[in-house]
């Protein structure tokens, strides 16, 4: 199977990268300049590289390479003080134009790292909701299977700094003073990122699951715990002295209280996920340990 992969360099991206080349496949990705290659380093002679400044995405798929797939794990959040233009440009120009050319270019299939969130909760949600709607339009002429991969809460070792997750375990971890928190009641569904990434490939693999035309799949544990909880489990697992203070952050505008994943669509294709929550942490903290010791 040959896949080119959007997103390649970061945390979901370079998970399916190195999976899909353990198997086997051929991959090529698509990356910006100067995105970091820490996550793929030692997979770059592996892989055909395309950097977006200097590529005509048409090109791609005009030399005569033909792509099986497409995964578009490629995202912007927000979080580093883009504009609304700014994600609207990264999160539905730049993947619409990708589909674009995919379909003019014969891909089989387009599978795209969606967002469980509701899409007026932010900019990010809310342009993840549009493109999803374009891959709806466009899938619905009959050129092409677009997969929507509706993602709840994933994590795992090695994840972005900055995300909740991640802040939360390294704070216990390092024994932080205090983690400021809201009062915690709100409930998600949390998925290890390995079973994440076997979601995709089953889908990947299963070109039986739906011919062409637009598909949708919730990807998580399908159980909700709540934030509270989750925080008292990675304090607990983690040995933590550091104070909890829940409450003293308050609800954001339009905060989700529950989010679960309904898997069944997944599981009668015969997915499962196979790690739980608490084995998960884990390992997420004896990879902090062993990164606090080597520091």
């Amino acid at each position: 199977m040959r896949v080119l992969i959007t997103g390649a360099t970061g945390f979901l991206g370079s998970h399916i990268v190195r999976t899909l080349l353990v198997q086997g496949s051929e991959v090529s990705i698509l990356k910006r300049r100067e995105s970091s290659l820490a996550r793929i380093g030692d997979l770059l002679p592996k892989v055909d590289s395309y950097d977006i400044e200097e590529t005509r995405l048409e090109d791609i798929f005009s030399h005569g390479t033909k792509y099986d797939a497409i995964v578009h794990a490629a995202t912007c959040y927000g979080r580093n003080g883009e504009s609304v233009t700014e994600i609207v440009k990264s999160n539905v120009g730049f993947p619409v134009r990708l589909l674009e050319a995919a379909i003019s270019g014969g891909v089989g299939s387009f599978l795209n790292a969606d967002t469980s969130l509701p899409p007026l909760l932010n900019a990010y949600a809310l342009s993840k909701q549009q493109f999803s709607d374009w891959g709806r339009f466009l899938g619905s002429q009959g050129r092409i299977r677009f997969i929507n991969l509706k993602l709840e809460h994933f994590y795992g070792p090695g994840d972005d700094p900055g995300k909740f997750i991640s802040q939360v375990i390294t704070g216990c971890v390092t024994n932080a003073p205090e983690i400021r928190l809201t009062k915690g009641e709100q409930k998600r569904d949390f998925i290890f990122i390995d079973d994440v990434v076997s979601a995709f490939l089953l889908l990947l693999a299963r070109t039986d699951a739906g011919g062409l035309g637009f598909h949708e799949y919730e990807v998580g544990f399908g159980e909700a715990v709540t934030i509270r909880s989750f925080v008292e489990t990675v304090h607990r697992l983690a040995g933590s002295a550091t104070n909890l203070n829940f409450g003293a952050v308050p609800y954001r505008s339009g905060e989700v209280m529950e989010s679960r994943a309904d898997i069944t669509p997944l599981k009668n294709l015969g997915w499962q996920p196979r790690v739980s929550l608490r084995d998960g942490l884990r390992k997420i903290i004896e990879d902090e340990l062993k990164r606090k010791r080597e520091r």
